[in-house]
């Protein structure tokens, strides 16, 4: 059976892009998680070690923020990978990394990148 797993809105202050001023003062990002897995077992037991812990979700995605990244495509990447490791019921993982007001030219509101894995 499909399920779903879903932690949105999860704020972060970081220092992720390619210029020098990012890099120094940082921004705001928003990361939305959505975890596919069979939670059947927690349905029925009650028990929070037969699903996916959302606390644990956001405390992942919270340490692979604090890593340094030119590109939130790394973010991206590195969290799903934590996720495999951490999640062994985990079947599939959707990441999408917001930066809020990026610095390019132009009013831009975000920018984000959505990986799958």
């Amino acid at each position: 059976m499909k399920n779903t797993v879903e932690v949105s809105g999860i704020e972060v202050f970081a220092y992720h892009g390619c210029m020098e001023e990012e890099a120094r003062l940082g921004g705001k990002f928003i990361v939305d998680v959505e975890i596919n897995t069979d939670f059947m077992k927690a349905a029925e037991s009650d028990q929070l070690i037969d699903t996916i812990d959302y606390v644990r979700v956001r405390e992942i995605v919270v340490e692979e923020m604090s890593i340094r990244s030119k590109l939130i495509e790394h973010v991206a990447y590195r969290i799903i990978k934590r996720f495999r490791q951490e999640f062994k019921s985990m079947n599939k993982a959707w990441v999408k990394v917001r930066k809020i007001n990026p610095p390019i030219n132009g009013t831009v509101k975000e920018v984000a990148v959505v990986m799958e894995g």
